[in-house]
């Protein structure tokens, strides 16, 4: 009776909260809505809470996060690094350091952080305890931290700077976990534990399972309830974590993790010892919340500092694309008559490394990347930060032989995206139309995935075209929508398709310097037929203003803010300077520049690109997210394509503000492909005390044509400000979630497991996946048509296999596809792995629970218990062997198939994300039809072999028992010989272990009179805020 009276006390409190929230939510704007709604379904918390946005979810605003913590390290390390290179070069400017960094380092910031964060929202990941330093996993956990450091510093050294930033992230949120879920900070202790990163350090004593470590603790607020031992120890004392949730089982005894929705704390030792956040709703110790974070952004500093020491201040800047310019990267075309091209972009690359020499802006060269290809060949890939290498191979570029056309241009291209950075510009040199038009989904993935801006520079004779000595037919009786392909993909990705001469090369080859020699950002891009009038904005922290039009301009007339007018062509007026050439027009403004409103009326024949850029620090980046309300409160990243037609949040970041600046950003505008207004997102102002540097818009409905974005704001003195982001979103109807992306070793096959959720109509789909390396098995089989259900899902795996001489230390990129046969509807997941050496595995197995059916009753013979797991290697050697220490039930192991069409599951559920599923939880245990596929165990069996029958990967193992066993011990067995013990005990069986008393009775009911009206308080304090 008394527990029941406290989980009833427990679940008043949320439903007052819901319940207000809901009625207020009604009443308040969609500004308020993005803040207030999002407390209708409290989520869990297991870790320092992921991102800015748990500060809303949990009520704690002056909590510290995993994103805070991370980035302003990373920021701290990075102005240091700078500062103390300035001083060396005895120059520099240190005001610009903030605003200098880059639009790159930004991005580079934000992919650490949001592999950090994504450590809570991942299934493979979130309830994972060796990730988060819980459960007592504290050898584990220091292990897996260990590789973490291992791989951020290979991949570091080895250049592949995404993978180590991924990596470098996952070390972080573990790290900082270690902090918040142990008792290091209730020791006393006041520096970081050096140990778990440096194994020579000392260390300190772990509870093994058997030692109890807290009592209990019947509040939310938990003082005192570690033992002593565990604090002031006689001899030493012992490090210990809290267990989270129902797996692995808590023993008696044991601290919880905590938190109003972690079940595990009901069991003795009832409570909790978590320092997550500041709210004692889900952190028992959040009084010791600062201290907590304080070490973690401690270690998280000393972790970088000690990389930077490995590898020298100069990869340490490059792996954060600190003052990167921006990247020079061609694709070109070596058949025979593509003299002229190559010769202009060797002219064109020679030009801008002599600009940057002149500049020296920074001390980083940037990345140069050339990648040729004719039919049948394309590459190799020549990637250099040494401009003079870069020239050399450029130098030893040849126009060979070759009389035919297609070629294989998209191949080169996919090699090129995949080399270059994010946010990179690439130029593509070809009079030939494309062989390889299977690409189009992967290549056009990348370039969405990456945000990369595509440019087709295409040369064509409009009477006879040689390539080489060979003579074929005029352009005009082969297909006249060859090239559609490229003006497709450069549309896609906000750059332009140019249709111009051997003899004009040259001068369209400017674009490329106009791009690529400094900071650039987009005021607008357009794309519109024949007559058009467009107008742009131009402010203070904008300079260097070019307009380029493709197509064939009859007649241009441009007006400034003030009114003054120039026609254009004719001669040189006072307000910009035109560059005509065969299929492209430049137009340069001229100083001064005046700020406001410009606007341009033109007429031109057939279709037209117009792109406004200019030089400014000043800029925007920006990612759409959902509400996790899994086991994290946070907003979860939206990987590909966002869901069309339903409710997601815009987070948008500003890069190149300097902090004394006050500048406000007050709305996004969605931007249709001809530059028409679609609909307006309000942003929440960024002095919001707790969104840190980021805005956040909330979109009632997605919409479901592509579009781009337009950030709006005003400057302190109330002027305009506009960016554009040019590439254009593709709303879909279809998903793809990744379930595990593993490392590969050389001569061993990995799997990757994904599903394809179908969020519209009854559809066949048909999946696709490439892979920069030729590493994928059984393509074909991939590519076979499935029928999906609405709302329904389909798993499939796809595997690869690395040669036994594959070169370590480099990163794989898979590119999976998916296309809706009767519809446009299309959506893509890009797959980061890296090769890492083979050393010993000294991993054991690990099983993590999926869902668990447990609630038995008093009398243990009318009723039964269930538990799902998915059991994997953590090493390379794969399953051996399983066996039934211990239970009265039966034990069944399953393959994982890789093809389910079903409803979304519970599991399904966690992983998409789209709240308006309605899910089918009526077979949570079914494992599919395939009845080979099954193995039954029972106790006192001898452990079973299955390493041929699993083939290296995961499996399923479901444990169903009568209530009158209500333990059960699973053994695991590696083919190294690695072991590990599962523990499952059902419910019941714990609530028979508790002791209860009277004061959590009389206790329960006092913290529902106060906390309720705290929250309501605060919740009014908010709304007063908006």
């Amino acid at each position: 009776m008394l527990r029941k009276a406290q989980l009833k006390a427990e679940k008043e409190i949320i439903q007052r909260v819901q319940l207000f929230g809901s009625v207020m939510c009604q009443r308040v704007n969609i500004r308020a809505m993005t803040q207030l709604c999002a407390l209708l379904f409290v989520p869990i918390c297991q870790a320092f809470l992921p991102n800015f946005w748990s500060r809303v979810l949990t009520l704690s605003w002056d909590s510290s996060t995993h994103q805070y913590m991370t980035e302003q390290a990373i920021l701290n390390i990075t102005i240091e690094t700078l500062s103390t290179i300035m001083e060396q070069a005895q120059g520099g400017d240190k005001e610009e350091l903030h605003t200098g960094l880059g639009r790159g380092f930004w991005h580079a910031v934000g992919e650490v952080a949001s592999a950090n964060a994504a450590m809570d929202f991942l299934s493979s990941t979130r309830s994972d305890p060796i990730y988060h330093f819980d459960s007592e996993r504290v050898e584990g956990a220091t292990e897996m931290l260990r590789d973490f450091w291992r791989q951020t510093l290979l991949l570091t050294k080895s250049k592949e700077y995404q993978g180590a930033r991924r990596s470098l992230g996952q070390l972080f949120h573990s790290l900082q976990d270690f902090y918040s879920h142990s008792n290091w900070v209730e020791m006393g202790k006041r520096d970081i534990y050096l140990h778990l990163l440096h194994p020579e350090e000392s260390a300190v004593p772990v509870a093994s399972e058997d030692i109890p470590t807290c009592a209990a603790c019947y509040r939310f607020s938990c003082y005192n309830n570690l033992l002593e031992e565990m604090i002031r120890g006689e001899a030493e004392p012992r490090l210990t974590t809290g267990y989270f949730s129902d797996f692995p089982a808590k023993p008696a005894g044991k601290c919880s993790h905590g938190g109003i929705l972690d079940s595990s704390r009901h069991h003795g030792a009832e409570g909790g010892i978590n320092k997550d956040s500041t709210s004692p709703l889900f952190s028992p110790h959040h009084y010791l919340h600062k201290e907590a974070a304080h070490l973690a952004a401690t270690a998280t500093l000393r972790v970088l500092q000690d990389l930077r020491e490995e590898v020298g201040p100069k990869s340490f800047l490059s792996l954060f694309s600190v003052q990167q310019p921006p990247a020079l990267v061609f694709v070109m075309d070596t058949t025979g008559s593509m003299f002229e091209e190559i010769t202009a972009a060797r002219l064109r690359a020679f030009s801008i490394i002599q600009a940057r020499e002149r500049s020296r802006r920074t001390s980083l060269p940037g990345t140069f990347i050339l990648v040729p290809f004719h039919d049948p060949d394309f590459g190799p890939v020549k990637e250099t930060d040494n401009p003079d290498e870069f020239m050399q191979y450029m130098e030893n570029l040849m126009a060979l032989s070759g009389g035919d056309e297609p070629e294989m241009c998209l191949s080169a291209l996919q090699l090129a995206l995949t080399h270059s950075p994010p946010l990179s510009e690439v130029f593509v040199f070809t009079d030939a139309s494309p062989k390889d038009h299977h690409l189009q989904s992967a290549v056009q993935s990348l370039i969405l995935e990456k945000q990369i801006k595509v440019n087709f520079l295409l040369t064509e004779d409009p009477s006879l075209t040689s390539r080489g000595r060979l003579w074929r037919k005029r352009r005009g009786s082969l297909s006249p929508d060859r090239f559609s392909l490229y003006s497709s993909l450069s549309s896609v990705s906000g750059g332009m398709t140019i249709f111009t001469t051997n003899k004009d090369i040259h001068k369209v080859s400017a674009i490329v310097e106009d791009t690529t020699t400094s900071s650039k950002v987009t005021l607008l891009h357009v794309e519109s037929e024949m007559d058009s009038f467009n107008s742009f904005q131009v402010d203070g922290a904008v300079e260097n203003v070019k307009l380029h039009i493709t197509g064939q301009i009859k007649h241009c007339e441009l007006i400034s803010p003030s009114g003054s007018r120039q026609f254009l062509p004719g001669s040189d007026g006072p307000l910009a300077e035109l560059y005509s050439s065969q299929g492209l027009s430049r137009i340069c403004l001229l100083p001064p520049l005046e700020t406001g409103v410009w606007q341009l009326a033109m007429r031109a024949i057939g279709p037209v690109t117009f792109n406004v850029q200019g030089d400014s620090s000043l800029d925007f980046l920006y990612y759409f997210a959902k509400e996790a309300n899994e086991t994290h409160p946070g907003l979860r990243k939206v990987e590909g394509s966002p869901i069309a037609g339903t409710a997601v949040f815009l987070v948008v970041s500003v890069t190149g503000l300097s902090p004394n600046e006050d500048t406000l950003f007050s709305h996004v505008t969605l931007l249709g492909p001809n530059g028409e207004s679609l609909r307006k997102v309000l942003l929440n102002s960024s002095s919001s005390y707790w969104s840190e540097e980021e805005l956040v818009g909330h979109m009632d409905s997605v919409p479901r044509m592509p579009f781009s974005l337009r950030l709006t704001g005003k400057d302190g003195r109330g002027n305009l400000l506009e960016r554009v982001s040019s590439e254009l979103i593709q709303p879909t109807h279809v998903q793809i979630q990744v379930h595990s992306a593993p490392h590969l070793l050389p001569g061993h096959s990995s799997t990757v497991m994904f599903e394809i959720f179908n969020h519209g109509p009854n559809r066949h789909f048909i999946p696709s996946a490439e892979d920069d390396h030729g590493y994928l098995s059984h393509t074909e089989q991939l590519r076979n048509k499935l029928f999906i259900p609405e709302r329904s899902s389909v798993k499939r795996e796809i595997e690869l296999y690395t040669p036994h001489n594959a070169e370590t230390k480099r990163s794989i990129t898979l590119t999976l596809t998916v296309h809706a046969e009767d519809s446009p509807d299309s959506n893509y997941a890009v797959v980061y792995m890296t090769v890492i050496p083979k050393e010993r595995d000294t991993s054991p197995p690990a099983c993590s629970a999926l869902r668990m059916e447990s609630a038995c009753p008093a009398v243990c013979s009318q009723g039964s218990w269930k538990v799902s797991l998915m059991a994997r290697d953590r090493g390379h050697s794969g399953l051996a062997s399983v066996q039934l220490a211990q239970g009265g039930g039966i034990l069944t192991l399953s393959q994982v198939t890789s093809e389910r069409n079903r409803n979304h599951s519970p599991l399904h559920e966690e992983t998409t994300g789209v709240s308006h599923l309605k899910f089918n939880k009526s077979q949570p245990f079914e494992t599919g039809p395939k009845s080979q596929r099954r193995i039954q165990l029972v106790n006192g069996e001898a452990p079973i072999q299955i390493s041929e029958w699993s083939e290296g990967k995961p499996i399923m193992m479901f444990y169903s028992s009568g209530c009158c066993a209500p333990q059960a011990e699973l053994v695991l067995w590696d083919r190294a010989g690695n072991m590990r013990h599962c523990h499952l005990i059902a419910s019941q069986q714990r609530a028979l272990r508790e002791k209860n008393n009277a004061h959590s009775e009389r206790s329960q009911p006092l913290l529902v009179l106060i906390l309720y009206p705290h929250l309501i308080l605060s919740i009014l304090h908010m709304l007063q805020l908006l």
